[in-house]
């Protein structure tokens, strides 16, 4: 005796929560059951519905680790750069004096330019703040880390930095440095973040690059003119630190 419910072979329409399936698309039971028979397969754990609630816990977590950090630079640069470099006494430098001018140092948490940072904030007496990223090659978080959260996704990651600091601190660094620059310089240029100042500390290492750009992207109308002023190049770091925290 049928109860009136079609067979799910022949079923033409399916709707789960707000998603619509028909024909083809329809899918064999139910969320309630794929959730509650421990007998079925674990994929669902690797699937993208499942990964949107990841997405979600980190940007909570994050956010509810930072949502009281108070004023914060982001300092980026080189988790190559070795202790015994002048890079690395330049971050420390760096972390001390933004400590020293009552501001949180948000770094990637890594070894190199950002424990210089952190380690110049933290022997300073401030906040040092640092923000992993999971990698094949595990890295951890440096020891002069005050508050440290872990994350999988780089976009996240990069919200953070972004969100809770109102300025870069841009120390020499490679792709993941030039990426974290770029992504900034793209968010102010559309103002999509307003009153974010850029600086780059090192002109022997910059001034290729701010030469390119204005010489060559600027030059042939890749980018406006007054694109050249959304970021700033220095060798001196209390010029620096002037610039990313003055009101």
């Amino acid at each position: 005796m049928s109860d009136g419910t079609p067979d799910p072979g022949e079923r033409r329409e399916q709707r789960l929560g707000p998603v619509l399936r028909r024909r083809g698309q329809v899918t064999a039971g139910q969320a309630d059951q794929r959730l509650l028979d421990t007998r079925g397969p674990s994929d669902w754990v690797h699937g993208d519905p499942w990964r949107v609630l990841r997405i979600q816990s980190e940007f909570v977590e994050g956010f509810g680790a930072l949502a009281e950090l108070g004023p914060a630079v982001s300092v980026f640069g080189s988790a190559r750069t070795g202790r015994d470099s002048p890079e690395y006494e330049l971050g420390v430098r760096i972390g001390r004096g933004l400590a020293d001018a009552g501001f949180a140092v948000i770094t990637g948490g890594g070894p190199g330019a950002m424990e210089a940072a952190n380690r110049g904030a933290s022997e300073a007496g401030g906040v040092s703040v640092g923000l992993g990223i999971e990698l094949p090659f595990e890295q951890g978080l440096n020891e002069y880390v005050d508050i440290g959260v872990n994350f999988r996704y780089f976009f996240v990651r990069k919200t953070m930095f972004v969100k809770y600091a109102q300025g870069f601190l841009v120390l020499p660094g490679g792709l993941g440095t030039l990426d974290e620059l770029f992504e900034a310089l793209t968010l102010v240029q559309t103002r999509k973040v307003t009153r974010f100042p850029i600086v780059l500390v090192g002109t022997g290492y910059w001034g290729g690059l701010a030469a390119w750009l204005r010489e060559t992207v600027i030059a042939q109308g890749k980018a406006s003119p007054r694109d050249d002023g959304l970021f700033h190049v220095t060798d001196d770091v209390d010029e620096a630190i002037e610039l990313v925290t003055k009101p």
